[in-house]
């Protein structure tokens, strides 16, 4: 913010999210700064910068987080030509121990349904292909309104002109039979399912605060998989948490060896002040976080290139998304594996299927058949 200022002396700064919705009035005095947003009112920036500027003087706009509606920003255009996201919940009350955002985002609330096929129906005439449907704890979508996270997924992949649907991350427990087979009959949905995890030891997950198993995590894999024998699980996880142990850590990598994950996001755990994990004890070096995330990042490569070796000989489903590059365009499947196939600039956007017949990698290659 500070850079912004000094690089810009004619700009006028303005800040939003989550951490102007914890330190409003500490920015709001931040020389350069001329409004500051929090979570809420996001749809009225230009007006409420333009009063700053009509009035000389800074507006701070963050508001308390209780009884707020779920704020519509509808987007029509998206930095790709293929992809577009839908953002269509807000707010957690899970309060994970390493975790602010429930205290910087509010409480549980959701995009009416009606706005969701709205929304689906816009980026679909601006020529979407794919719609990635995300929250801030998306299982949660629905809570208190009588629907449910199915009945938005429906009505995003039953709008016209949306070829793919693609979910954000979910929590193991929202995965039971019903959900599964309610994915599975789904044609248009992508098959690749980010199931959150953050550690594989039951111990640390218990210090986390997180409301499950390693066991009722595995269970959640085998209903998805038993639904969509090839769809892709993937995950995050959190190295060097409070406390972790070597052996807490050696159950880590072997669970997610044996869950036979797709690909892992790896994050060395960062501190977060007014956490209950920012006060536990047994905190890690850095040295010692950033060379369990270092392992866990290069586990992550053997899994990945392992699941992508699997899709040899097999047929996918593939939205093509970049510009070709001496005759081979790339895209991706439903389970998300980057695909390579020889065609020219006027499949860009279409989906078509490819027969792999190589990988490396991450990377696979293949024909359009």
């Amino acid at each position: 913010m500070r850079r912004a200022a000094r690089s810009h002396p004619d700009s006028a700064v303005i800040v939003c999210g989550c951490l102007a919705q914890r330190e409003a009035e500490a920015i709001a005095r931040m020389d350069g700064v001329k409004l500051v947003l929090g979570v809420q009112r996001r749809g009225e920036v230009v007006s409420l910068l333009e009063q700053a500027l009509a009035e000389g003087r800074t507006i701070n706009a963050v508001a308390p987080l209780r009884a707020i509606p779920f704020e519509a920003l509808s987007v029509s255009r998206h930095e790709g030509r293929t992809r577009a996201t839908m953002k269509i919940q807000e707010g957690c009350d899970r309060f994970c121990s390493y975790c602010i955002i429930p205290y910087v985002r509010g409480p549980v609330r959701s995009m009416p349904l009606e706005n969701v096929r709205a929304e689906a129906r816009l980026l679909a005439e601006a020529g979407y292909r794919e719609i990635v449907v995300t929250g801030i704890h998306l299982a949660s979508y629905g809570r208190g309104t009588g629907e449910s996270l199915i009945d938005a997924i429906s009505a995003v992949h039953d709008t016209p002109g949306v070829a793919r649907v693609r979910l954000g991350s979910l929590e193991p427990g929202i995965v039971t039979p019903s959900f599964a087979r309610a994915l599975g009959c789904m044609p248009g949905l992508a098959q690749q399912f980010h199931l959150s995890l953050q550690s594989g030891s039951a111990s640390v997950l218990k210090r986390m605060h997180r409301r499950y198993t390693p066991e009722q995590y595995l269970e959640a894999c085998a209903l998805l998989r038993e639904s969509m024998p090839r769809c892709a699980v993937t995950t995050d996880v959190i190295a060097g948490f409070p406390g972790e142990t070597e052996e807490e850590f050696a159950e880590t990598q072997a669970f997610l060896c044996s869950a036979q994950l797709a690909r892992l996001h790896v994050f060395p755990y960062s501190r977060r002040s007014g956490t209950v994990a920012d006060r536990l004890p047994g905190q890690l070096t850095e040295a010692e976080k950033h060379a369990r995330a270092q392992a866990l990042i290069a586990t992550g490569r053997e899994l990945e290139a392992a699941f992508v070796a699997r899709q040899r000989g097999q047929v996918v489903r593939v939205l093509f998304e970049t510009e070709p590059e001496e005759g081979m365009l790339e895209g991706y499947s439903g389970a998300y594996v980057r695909v390579r196939a020889e065609g020219d600039s006027a499949l860009l956007g279409a989906i078509r299927d490819v027969r792999i017949t190589e990988t490396e990698g991450a990377l696979a290659t293949g024909c359009i058949i």
